[in-house]
Order: structure tokens, then sequence, then C-alpha cells
């Protein structure tokens, strides 16, 4: 058993866990919260969608052990929200419910729907919804509900010449590290819509919209120099990522890539472009992209900057890099609040490792036809348990 500390709609708590114990099971079985209703278990129905941090998660699949400091909402700690409530008469007045079972995952994921998309038109709503099941409705009356919320709302931000305030989700950047928080989630679709949407490169200027911020740093033992002429060559750069390649020759000035990441038994493949901006007077760059999975219909934007920094004795070279993504789809879930940070955090840790070793004119020391989120995420929490035991 493994001593936790957990803030459960608004009340602390403390507990010891089995680190095999998911926190859909805690929040039932201890806490008696029965309105988180578990489906498959495998992160696909969102039946047992809760808020993890603000951002909606699969409570099936993220496990209380690497949740310790985490502020948990299930759909009884939204009974006094007033979104909740307001969805809650729609989902009534458009029959967007039958057996039941799906709705407390349905009313949290569209609590989030109506906040991040005030403006939501149907399509939005699909695309958003796309990782909640529902054997009954025919999702109709659902969409319906989400729709006359979210138009209520616009309508009142028009009329009283104000924003409505977006859920409260902390930067990943401003939350405390925890050893190994940890929740990869999966969804599959059929691509009926991936046809037509259009990949193109994304403008200087264009920002990005309540983005996901992740900074990391390492460190190689190269020089400066030899670090920058390998950051200049996008073929290099590419072999360097699990699951990342070139589908067309770059110029060093745009890159056309995809990355493949399996989550669980899905799999999801992120083709697009990207146009490279590098700036040798300060030894920084950035790479700002666009791109789309063909089978979800999920499209992604990203910005990359990085920084190279001599150490003291110039033989070494510190890496920054910082990146901001937003995530528009079915599997938009998965990249939200803090849920990704140490998912990222180790897969810096391969980019390093394999940056390293082709600095040595080596083949990189690890490297994979697809980026295995769970692994990476298995791997985080087998370290974090070897640590506790002192086994690390």
């Amino acid at each position: 058993m493994i001593p936790i500390k957990l803030e459960v709609n608004g009340r602390a708590i403390e507990a010891s866990v089995e680190p095999r114990t998911h926190l859909a099971d805690f929040l039932r079985e201890e806490m008696l919260l029965t309105a988180t209703h578990l489906g498959c278990e495998h992160g696909v129905c969102g039946a047992c969608t809760v808020l993890i941090d603000g951002a909606p998660a699969r409570s099936c699949i993220a496990f209380p052990v690497s949740l310790d400091g985490a502020r948990i909402t299930t759909v009884e700690g939204l009974a006094d929200d007033a979104v909740v409530g307001e969805l809650r008469e729609a989902f009534m007045d458009e029959h967007g419910l039958q057996c039941g079972f799906c709705t407390p995952g349905m009313l949290v994921m569209a609590r989030d729907i109506v906040l991040r998309h005030p403006h939501a038109d149907e399509d939005t709503i699909r695309h958003e919804l796309a990782g909640n099941l529902c054997r009954c409705t025919g999702y109709v009356g659902i969409i319906r509900a989400i729709r006359k919320v979210a138009a209520s709302r616009a309508e009142a931000v028009v009329t009283r010449g104000t924003m409505l305030a977006p859920p409260s989700y902390a930067s990943p950047l401003a939350l405390p590290v925890s050893p190994a928080r940890v929740a990869v989630e999966a969804t599959s679709v059929p691509p009926a819509t991936a046809a037509a949407v259009a990949v193109e490169a994304v403008a200087d200027d264009e920002p990005l919209r309540n983005p996901v911020e992740i900074r990391e740093s390492f460190e190689v033992p190269a020089p400066r120099a030899e670090v920058w002429a390998l950051f200049q060559s996008p073929e290099q750069v590419i072999a360097c990522l699990p699951g990342a390649r070139l589908t067309a020759p770059s110029d060093g000035r745009s890159l056309a890539a995809e990355m493949v990441v399996k989550l669980g038994p899905m799999q999801a493949a992120f083709g697009g472009t990207g146009r490279i901006a590098p700036n040798p007077a300060d030894w920084s760059g950035s790479i700002d992209g666009r791109g789309v999975d063909a089978r979800s219909a999920t499209q992604v934007r990203a910005r990359l900057a990085y920084r190279l920094a001599e150490n003291a004795d110039g033989a070494a070279t510190r890496v920054s890099v910082d990146v901001a993504y937003v995530l528009q789809g079915p599997l938009a879930q998965m990249s939200r609040g803090a849920i990704a940070r140490d998912v990222a955090a180790r897969l810096t840790q391969t980019f390093a490792a394999n940056l390293a070793s082709r600095l040595r004119g080596e083949a990189p020391a690890a490297s994979a036809a697809s980026l295995d989120a769970g692994a990476l995420a298995w791997g985080l929490v087998k370290g974090w348990l070897a640590r506790l035991f002192g086994r690390g």
C-alpha cells in the first residue's frame, strides 16, 4: 500500500492504495462516488470521465499512486456548477439521455466543451464528444442539448459585453512535478471527415489559443557548434524522435513529416507540414507546424522553440526546448492539463539520448516505428516505485 494525498470534490483526503488500483475503482469503492461509471476500462468509452486538475480525463486508466497532490472533480462535485445545471435541464428538454449510464461522463465532457467553445457548432461538438460513447440516444439529443447551452452562453457574452471565464486549466509549467502523473487516453472513430481536413503551414503570426505548454532542458556531450549544425538538419533531428519520420525531403526551411503514436490498442498517425526558422545570432530557432490524424480527424497545431547554451568549459551544450500545442478533435482529451507532462518528459529523455548517440556518430540508442505512449507511462510508474522502495 502506498500513501497518497488528493483533493476530491474540494475535500482534502489521505489514503493508502495499491499501485494497481485505478482512479475509477478508488472513487467508487473507497470514496463511494458511484456516479463515476465504468464501461470498457480501456479508456475508450468515456463513461468514467472526471476532471483531473481541471481537465477531462479517463479515470479507468489513471492511477491514484501517480496522481499524488492532484485535484479530482467527479460529477457529484459539479452538482452546484452553473454550467452543469444548465446542461442537466437541456439534456432533459432535448431527450439527451435514456438509460443514463453514459450521462455522468457526458456531462463532464459537455461542460468542458461549452466552456472552451461557447460558439460551438454541431461539427465542433461531434469532434469534441467523439471520445464519449452512447448506446441509446444516437447522440442527436445530446448534441442539441450541448449546442443549446453553448448558444445561450455565447448570447449572454454578447449581451453583457464580457467574456465568460474558461475552466481553470493550470499550465503544466505552474504545477509541482509529481514523480509520475500519467494518464494515457485513446479513442477511435471512422475517418469519415478526415479527407476534408486540409494540412497547411502555420503563419508565423497565427497565435495558438489556450495551448498546452511544456518546457524541458537537457545536456548533450558536444560543443554548441556541433549541436547547432545537427539542429539545422531536419533529417537528423527527426531520426532522433521515436515514431517520427520525414515524408518528403526537406529544404531546411520547411518540412513534411509524420509522427505515429501508439495509445494502448489504438494508433494515431499525425501527418503535416512545418516551417523552420533558425536564428544563428543567438543560437535559437523555432518550428511552427500543423497536422492531422487521418483516422480520427484529430488536428494538432504546435510551436517548438529551442535555444542552445554552452556549459562552463564549452565541451557540452544545454538544450532548452519550449513546446506549445493544441489538439482539436476526438483525441484532444489526452493533452489538456498536466496529464501529458510526465510522458513528454520521458519522450524528451529518449530524444536527448538519441541526439547524444548521433553526435557521437552512432545510431540512435532508442528508436521505434511508433511512439508507444503507454510504454513511456509505465516506465515512469516503474521508475517511481523503484525509487520509493529504495531499488532505484
